[in-house]
């Protein structure tokens, strides 16, 4: 009887296995561009951002400062920068800084800034970045010697712990990312505490107890392509519900605050919680659908409730993945410029936000107004500011890696 082989044989064997294993090659090259390609875009952000961030300047005082003191500046003690300070200032600036901040309870590095910033009052010329200096610092300190004969050149990083501990000022060599990266915090903090029970609640009913028909397919649609509404459109949706028509309750009125608006850290936190809430929900349904049906049926076989399964048995062994989820989708918040913009952030302010109803700014808004102005030393901060949101998102990621490692169940 004849049989009708399908299988090719001998040559056309050897030359079917050799296309396969060709094409299996291409393919892998392929994957492998897209690998590299990745890390050379990263790698080309990340040095555009250091490379922003430190360089030369040239620099030059409005005041000289032999007017206020002989001593060199590097060698002026805590107690003679709060005698210079308290001779020079006026006497409503003085008042104004002790009652922000006692001068005593000040460090010699925040007094320094204030006698530079207040009293010699520095004057950036130009700026250069970490590639440029290094490799043509030769010509650099010729055309400042040629261009500002009286000024200082000195390489310089931004990125300095005063920088992290200093609000915003209108000179950028004094501004630093205080009050934004508290503004940033206060946010994720609020957008977590509404998201995060109500993305898992919903998740938890739509995995566990939702009939399986038109409506919740309907639902379960809906809240997928919310994962993907361009971001101001949250943002306009927060100032409709949060700022005006919820306004007694984000700007305080209701609970006696009397110098507030709805344009308040609370109204932005649950914008962005509103933002993030369809990621919750999807990342926690697959974390509840990765938990295995027998753990399940296992609790149902000896006399367990449904609730029981659920908050004994699925919940324990799908939290990793629900934390993971939801601290990733955070991430994304911490990035957002859009939404805040729309709901009322502020551009500038120099006051720490001390509550939920205080006026705020965050990074993002802090870096988008630095890198609109035309002065090179806002550029060279906006990179900073950059840089110490790289490092906050990183820590966030990195929290998430933790989290699943140290709650993870293995069956």
């Amino acid at each position: 009887m004849h049989t009708n082989n399908h299988y090719p044989q001998d040559q056309d064997f050897r030359e079917a296995l050799g296309g396969r294993y060709r094409t299996a090659t291409i393919w892998q090259g392929l994957f492998l561009s897209a690998l590299l390609i990745a890390i050379i875009s990263l790698t080309a952000l990340i040095y555009n951002v250091v490379d922003g961030a430190f360089g030369y300047v040239a620099f030059d005082y409005k005041k000289d400062p032999a007017e206020f003191t002989s001593t060199p500046l590097t060698e002026l003690t805590q107690d003679e920068l709060i005698t210079i300070l308290k001779d020079n200032l006026s006497s409503g600036a003085y008042k104004k800084l002790e009652n922000e901040k006692p001068m005593q309870k000040r460090s010699q590095a925040e007094l320094y800034t204030l006698f530079l910033e207040r009293l010699v009052q520095l004057d950036t010329k130009e700026t250069w970045s970490m590639t440029n200096s290094l490799m043509n610092s030769e010509k650099i300190k010729a055309e400042v010697a040629e261009k500002y004969p009286t000024a200082n050149l000195e390489f310089r990083s931004w990125l300095t712990p005063q920088f992290l501990v200093t609000p915003m000022s209108s000179k950028a060599e004094f501004a630093g990312v205080r009050t934004a990266v508290l503004g940033s915090l206060w946010l994720v903090g609020i957008a977590i505490l509404f998201s995060l029970p109500i993305g898992t609640g919903a998740a938890i009913y739509l995995q566990e107890y939702a009939p399986k028909n038109w409506f919740t397919g309907i639902i379960q649609t809906n809240i997928n392509n919310l994962a993907g509404v361009p971001s101001i459109v949250y943002g306009m949706l927060g100032l409709a519900v949060f700022v005006r028509v919820m306004e007694p309750f984000t700007s305080g009125s209701m609970f006696g605050v009397t110098d507030s608006n709805g344009r308040t850290v609370l109204s932005a936190g649950l914008t962005m919680g509103i933002l993030v809430l369809p990621l919750i929900i999807i990342n926690a349904q697959e974390a509840i659908k990765a938990v295995p049906d027998s753990l399940r049926q296992a609790a149902y076989g000896v006399g367990a409730t449904r609730w029981q399964a659920v908050w004994y048995h699925v919940l324990p062994n799908a939290l990793p993945g629900i934390l993971t989820g939801s601290i990733l989708a955070l991430s994304r918040a911490l990035g957002e410029t859009a939404p805040l913009i729309v709901v009322g952030a502020s551009t500038f302010i120099s006051l720490d936000p001390q509550g939920p109803f205080s006026k705020f700014t965050a990074l993002p808004i802090q870096i988008y107004q630095w890198t609109t102005r035309a002065q090179s030393e806002f550029h060279a901060i906006a990179a900073s500011a950059i840089v110490v949101l790289l490092v906050l998102l990183l820590t966030l990621n990195a929290t998430a890696v933790l989290l699943r490692n140290r709650f993870q169940r293995r069956w």
